[in-house]
């Protein structure tokens, strides 16, 4: 079957994976935290256990699934916006041709959920499996590109990524100083 929309809805089970993972792992991480500073034996007051646990899931889990939707539709972006930049494909044969690598981010979501045990295991699944998209994508637009496009896009891409992650961390950086700085100490 040839059908360029069969893997559509793979995008949103990959979010969802990743999702979930992260926040199987950071439920765990928040009840401890809860039991360390005595705070969940007074919520265990109000709610039981499975209720603060599936609480904590459900806002994770929905934190979660924001943070990816919006990585994803900044990498979707990026990506097209390097593609009008430097390929020579004008009908849009190449983002037809990259469709399928959804297929990558849900074999990694889907091998996160088996990793939910560390962090540094999601962390690890979820830049291997963006890095693999990564080296997917290039292979399946480098036919419309010339060398010096292949060379622009992977520059447009790394230098798009590693600006917004500095932006984000001078950011926190700047709020954790003003935090740090309006405390009466």
């Amino acid at each position: 079957m040839k059908n360029t929309y069969l893997t559509g809805y793979m995008p949103l089970l990959s979010i969802l994976l990743f999702s979930l993972s992260f926040s199987i792992y950071g439920e765990g991480q928040i009840i401890s935290f809860f039991k360390w500073i005595g705070l969940y034996k007074g919520m265990r007051e109000i709610m039981s256990a499975g209720e603060i646990k599936v609480s904590l899931l459900v806002m994770i889990a929905l934190f979660m699934f924001m943070l990816l939707s919006a990585l994803k539709l900044i990498a979707q972006t990026i990506h097209e916006l390097a593609l009008l930049f430097f390929s020579k494909d004008v009908e849009g044969e190449s983002l037809k041709k990259v469709r399928s690598g959804s297929l990558i981010f849900f074999t990694g979501g889907t091998l996160s959920i088996f990793c939910a045990f560390s962090v540094w295991a999601l962390v690890i699944v979820f830049f291997v499996t963006a890095f693999g998209y990564f080296v997917f994508y290039l292979y399946k637009v480098s036919a419309g590109l010339s060398v010096m496009g292949l060379v622009g896009i992977i520059l447009y891409e790394v230098l798009s990524w590693a600006l917004f992650l500095l932006v984000v961390i001078y950011s926190g950086f700047r709020l954790y100083q003003g935090l740090l700085a309006s405390l009466p100490i």
